[in-house]
């Protein structure tokens, strides 16, 4: 048994919109250490947090995080579509195990999940990866969110689960630091937002015209020809500095409005790698093994990728 963390922002610029400089090549360098890593590491099981963006979880049914015992990738942004090779047997081994120390989370036997848990599985693990995984939904942006001591302790959850399990578990984490795109929030919005909040079922043609007008609005800021909320790089090494330390404890004192306040409306992405992070803290101190950032002005948001293990 082992436990160790491997993180990465997701971002639907990346490989679309150019980020300026040599920083491409730095995070695809970096993308290949966390490969590297996880190859020597060799897991038995990934357990992967990350966040939707109403494409798969939607107002229909939102609570603060689900496990998929089944799960399909919706293909967006050229990430791996159809079913993904997700152990189910762990998955609600892991929700009994969860629900035991008092985490209320659900299961879906049928879920759907977007770039936010896919990418960065493609990163690591490539294209149609056949690695036995197990998805976890980490709401982000439906509001309201829970408080964040709640993720801490969730987290805290599954890594004293898998330390049950005689298996070397990863748990990969996915979430952009600061960024603030638009989101569409139910209070207020007019009734075709909500329809489109409850039920959203899009054909491939829709989807990839939806997908082409975001990368073109990145592609806008980028060319300086729209404005964007600044990034928040004092704010990123705040909670990055926080997640290296070992010590996830502070994360109970960070108010929810705060958070988006400094970080942005897509900030809560976050909360995935607070889970993984402190799932990892379960079994004592840890080392970073990979560790780099980039406050990306082109994409409007801070990135990073990070790897940790067990000391």
């Amino acid at each position: 048994m082992s436990l160790a963390v491997a993180a990465l922002s997701h971002a639907p610029s990346f490989g679309n919109v150019d980020p300026g400089g040599t920083t491409f090549a730095e995070i695809t360098s970096a993308i290949e250490e966390v490969q590297g890593f996880v190859k020597d590491y060799d897991p038995d099981l990934v357990v992967v947090f990350g966040p939707d963006h109403f494409n798969g979880q939607l107002y229909s049914l939102i609570t603060p995080w689900v496990i998929g015992a089944v799960a399909e990738g919706v293909g967006d942004y050229n990430t791996t579509a159809g079913p993904l090779p997700v152990d189910g047997d762990a998955a609600r081994w892991f929700h009994d195990a969860v629900l035991s120390e008092g985490i209320d989370i659900g299961r879906s036997e049928q879920m759907k999940v977007d770039h936010g848990v896919v990418q960065p599985l493609d990163f690591v693990f490539g294209k149609d990866f056949t690695q036995p995984v197990v998805p976890v939904f980490v709401n982000a942006i439906g509001l309201p969110l829970s408080p964040m001591q709640r993720v801490r302790l969730m987290g805290e959850a599954f890594g004293r689960a898998a330390q049950r399990l005689d298996k070397k578990v990863l748990f990969l984490a996915s979430g952009g630091i600061s960024h603030s795109p638009p989101i569409p929030r139910w209070e207020g919005a007019p009734g075709t937002v909500h329809e489109r909040l409850i039920a959203y079922a899009p054909t491939r043609e829709e989807r990839q015209e939806r997908e082409q007008m975001i990368v073109r609005g990145i592609q806008a800021i980028a060319d300086g020809k729209a404005p964007s909320d600044p990034l928040n790089e004092e704010w990123d090494e705040l909670v990055l500095d926080v997640l290296r330390s070992g010590d996830l404890t502070p994360v109970d004192s960070w108010e929810n409005g705060w958070f988006s306040a400094e970080g942005g409306s897509a900030a809560h992405e976050m909360r995935s790698w607070i889970a993984a992070y402190a799932a990892l803290s379960t079994a004592g101190s840890y080392r970073m093994e990979v560790d780099h950032y980039w406050p990306v002005e082109n994409w409007g948001a801070g990135f990073a990728i990070q790897a940790a293990i067990t000391a």
